[in-house]
């Protein structure tokens, strides 16, 4: 779980409106952002999504949290000393392995946060909050296009729905003599 910064917020519509006020002019009303807790039951289970046409593209769910701690639990008692920020950074994190709280934990420190820095984060929801965030420019998107190569699918996807929403073409990869010979080894 990514540290945890759920104490400091207050409400999750504050939260909601805030990153709607920052999502760019192009995505307003095809980005949604969904969390609920079910306060009623043991520990207040939770559910986040990010929405695209009102179609889910990533959820994250009490469910992983118990996943992330039972591979934990796993690596104890194989006698591995794996840390959760290893286990983030390696793991959850590229495979979207992650609950509502690392969601909410990740919006909160989001906005707080220097948009440039949120481009670059090893926090990949970062890096998707930045890629809708008004505050982002198109020049901006094409500079970091090769860096968003080496993400994993479910980052990049915003990425390329920021930059469809923006008009942003990219012409294909040029092959040069250095790419065929890369190709065949």
């Amino acid at each position: 779980m990514i540290f945890d910064e759920r104490i400091k917020y207050k409400s999750w519509s504050n939260l909601k409106k805030q990153m709607n006020d920052l999502l760019c002019d192009s995505l307003k009303d095809k980005i949604s952002y969904f969390y609920t807790s079910y306060h009623e039951v043991h520990n207040a289970y939770g559910r986040a999504t990010i929405n695209y046409n009102k179609k889910e593209m990533v959820a994250f769910s009490w469910v992983e949290m118990y996943a992330q701690e039972w591979e934990v639990s796993q690596l104890y008692k194989e006698g591995k000393k794996v840390s959760y920020g290893e286990l983030e950074k390696g793991k959850w994190m590229p495979e979207c392995i992650l609950c509502d709280a690392d969601f909410i934990n990740s919006l909160t420190i989001y906005l707080k946060t220097d948009i440039a820095i949120s481009l670059h984060s090893d926090n990949y929801l970062l890096r998707v909050f930045a890629y809708m965030d008004r505050r982002v420019g198109k020049r901006t998107l094409v500079k970091i296009q090769d860096e968003v190569e080496k993400l994993p699918d479910w980052v990049k996807q915003f990425y390329q729905i920021r930059c469809e929403a923006d008009g942003i073409v990219f012409p294909p990869k040029r092959i040069t003599d250095e790419t065929v010979v890369s190709l065949t080894r």
